[in-house]
């Protein structure tokens, strides 16, 4: 999956992702059975980043050159250095929304996830295994729309995944269901 980390039972949880959930206060003691962590793909680096606004900036020095010393030189450095300093704040802006986090985690007895927003928010969905349904909405835009239904309540999750990382989502997802239920646990009374 984009930048998914994956552990089982016994193994702690690693610390990746946004420092949100690192920081996040956790209510139980007993460790999950199944636990995975997703977040966006984000190819460029902060180093990245800056040396494609240096490389743009650099691209732009050679057809300006020749009017150095013009009077003419400054229209199109104004446009240029405007163009630098927009590419620069999309790039800042696509990195600070790929901190998004979704954490999944298992135990016998419940479903917890956990979304953490890059804007520092925390939202929290859980439910019994036993009730839990998920949904891959094949037609849907997005392609293959994964949701969780637990109870009256209907989530989304890994929307910023692409179609096929969706689908082993929800495979790996329904496989960790499947063994919990089947190590003995009866329907909740």
């Amino acid at each position: 999956m984009g930048g998914s980390a994956q552990h089982g039972a016994g193994s702690p949880a690693p610390v990746i992702g946004p420092d949100a959930a690192a920081a996040a206060p956790d209510d139980r003691e007993d460790a999950p059975t199944w636990s995975v962590e997703i977040w966006p793909n984000r190819s460029l680096t902060q180093l990245g980043r800056k040396r494609v606004v240096w490389l743009l900036g650099c691209g732009f020095i050679v057809p300006l050159a020749p009017l150095v010393k013009t009077p003419v030189l400054w229209i199109p450095l104004a446009f240029a250095l405007t163009i630098l300093a927009a590419v620069s704040f999309a790039l800042r802006r696509n990195t600070e929304d790929g901190r998004l986090l979704e954490r999944v985690r298992l135990w016998p007895d419940e479903m917890r996830v956990e979304r953490f927003e890059p804007s520092g928010r925390r939202l929290s969905w859980s439910a019994d295994p036993y009730f839990v349904r998920l949904h891959l909405h094949e037609d849907a835009r997005p392609e293959n729309y994964l949701t969780v239904t637990g109870g009256a309540r209907e989530i989304e999750l890994g929307a910023f995944l692409a179609p096929e990382e969706r689908v082993d989502l929800a495979d790996q997802i329904e496989t960790a269901i499947r063994k919990v239920l089947q190590a003995g646990r009866t329907a909740p009374a």
